[in-house]
């Protein structure tokens, strides 16, 4: 039986040939001329006044709250519906999370929420691109601004995605990209801090290589240069190997978006119908990434049942994002109602750009076979067979 994994990145020929070209250059290591070329391209793409490549997502929140200020016992709201690395971002600097629900059509985190946590504590807010999907900037920048506070863009998941004809990942003053094995672009791990203020990502870069510029600059000196190290810094630079796949993908974005938006058509048209499961909204002003596709399954659906199915016919599949205000280590005593369903029923379905038009269906019909035959309502008596 063949199997269909969840997630597959596009990686190949040009790839490898850009590896190659590292690998002759003798410098596979972070910041050198592969890695300048990257927050080059970053910058020029985004519109942004600066971009810092990072190992990771996960880095670069960190190294936005420490640019930001951001001090112990502070308060940040961050969606909750989410992987829960912004959460864990804000812990890494002493302050405290505060989760905002998020809308239940979307999952994107919901302005009313966020306004409603507001405290004379609280200095920013960390949006998330849910799955791919962008948030409500124009109110959620409305309410930053009214309060003073900053607003940091989590796009881990939608390289790609548009909200109002602008690119997701340039719609707050921070935005914060990964390039994990299962985005849109990816080099296997990796990330990108993107500031409108230069000051931003001169901070960021600095912390990012222990509080010392470029390895590789200071080796072109005449003489020897010894750097000093002025504050704590941490080891969060890309290597130039990585940097150079990433130039590669980030110009075959369209390419691989394109080939995605095909699929979720494909599924949106198989399951659109269906009443045991609910397929994704995209509201009118935005366009999805689509770094997942979720489906929300009926309340009477057992979905680890349907889930087992599904691994069983060799088709990935998972749960989709955190509820993360319910993750023990947050000890959170907060409510977020939705995003707390949304963990319960949402289940993730193969998506990526390799998936053929018969994957794809092969997928949906034992989805469909699979929520009809774990649903309460179909096995009891006088339900539908």
């Amino acid at each position: 039986m063949e199997t269909i994994p969840l997630v597959h990145a596009s990686l190949g020929e040009q790839e490898l040939a850009a590896v190659a070209e590292v690998f002759a250059s003798g410098w596979p290591a972070g910041q050198g001329p592969k890695g300048k070329a990257l927050e080059a391209q970053l910058a020029e793409k985004y519109g942004v006044g600066d971009a810092v490549a990072a190992s990771n997502c996960g880095a670069a929140l960190h190294l936005a709250l420490l640019a930001l200020g951001v001090k112990p016992n502070d308060e940040v709201i961050v969606a909750d519906y989410t992987f829960p690395a912004p959460a864990q971002a804000v812990r890494y600097v002493d302050a405290v999370p505060v989760f905002a629900d998020v809308r239940a059509d979307t999952g994107t985190v919901d302005p009313q929420a966020v306004a409603d946590l507001i405290t004379p504590r609280t200095v920013g807010v960390i949006a998330v691109d849910t799955l791919g999907i962008p948030a409500d900037y124009a109110e959620l920048q409305a309410i930053a601004d009214r309060h003073g506070l900053f607003l940091v863009e989590d796009a881990a998941c939608a390289v790609g995605a548009t909200y109002q004809g602008r690119q997701a990942g340039a719609l707050a003053e921070v935005s914060c990209l990964s390039f994990h094995g299962r985005k849109g672009a990816t080099s296997g791990e990796g990330g990108a801090l993107l500031a409108r203020d230069p000051k931003i990502g001169a901070d960021a870069r600095l912390r990012s290589s222990f509080g010392i510029g470029s390895i590789f600059d200071m080796g072109k000196v005449v003489g020897l240069p010894i750097p000093e190290f002025t504050e704590i810094g941490y080891n969060y630079k890309l290597s130039d190997i990585a940097a150079a796949i990433l130039q590669v993908q980030l110009g075959r974005i369209d390419e691989l978006l394109a080939r995605r938006n095909v699929v979720a058509a494909q599924y949106a048209e198989l399951l659109g119908d269906e009443e045991l499961l609910t397929v994704p909204f995209v509201p009118e002003d935005r366009t999805h990434a689509w770094q997942s596709y979720i489906v929300t399954l009926g309340a009477s659906v057992d979905r680890s049942a349907v889930a087992a199915e599904l691994r069983g016919q060799g088709i990935g599949c998972g749960q989709g994002a955190w509820a993360t205000h319910v993750q023990p280590v947050f000890q959170s005593q907060q409510k977020c109602p939705v995003s707390a369903d949304l963990f319960a029923r949402n289940l993730a379905v193969p998506m990526h750009a390799e998936l053929t038009s018969n994957q794809v269906e092969r997928v949906a019909d034992a989805l469909r076979s699979a929520v009809r035959t774990h649903s309460a309502s179909t096995r009891s008596p006088g339900g539908a067979a």
